[in-house]
């Protein structure tokens, strides 16, 4: 199993992190605050109508104060669960809402790549991850 104080985790995980923010729009609250990837995930799962246990759990820990913060906790839950593919898939389905976020540049707005991001996504479902969340 992967573990915490693997080095290939940390580096996954920069790397999906990277690739989430890859020519994000900057888009800002009501407050000021700067949105990230965190954001376009969490309105990605609720257009579908599904409440995801893993934008409860997150949002459930107080000691998290920023999006990048709850993203990167969000990437590790759905890692240890299996669900990071398939919640990853289910936010990209909708055209609008990718342009809406991400710059023309973002590979999720290629149709081509976003499924190669996805196959690969998915391989990892066979990897288990024991992470402290």
């Amino acid at each position: 199993p992967v573990t915490d104080g693997s080095r290939e985790l940390h580096s996954l995980c920069a790397q999906l992190e990277f690739l989430l923010q890859f020519d994000l729009k900057e888009k800002r609250s009501f407050f000021g605050q700067r949105k990230d990837y965190w954001d376009f995930l969490c309105q990605g799962l609720a257009r579908c109508r599904q409440e995801h246990e893993g934008i409860h759990f997150v949002t459930s820990l107080d000691k998290l104060k920023t999006p990048v913060g709850r993203g990167r906790a969000f990437l590790r839950y759905c890692l240890v669960h299996q669900q990071l593919a398939e919640s990853l898939q289910l936010c990209l389905l909708d055209p609008e809402s990718l342009c809406e976020w991400y710059y023309a540049r973002s590979p999720f707005l290629s149709p081509k790549r976003r499924a190669e991001i996805l196959v690969s996504l998915y391989e990892l479902d066979c990897v288990t991850f024991h992470l402290t969340l």
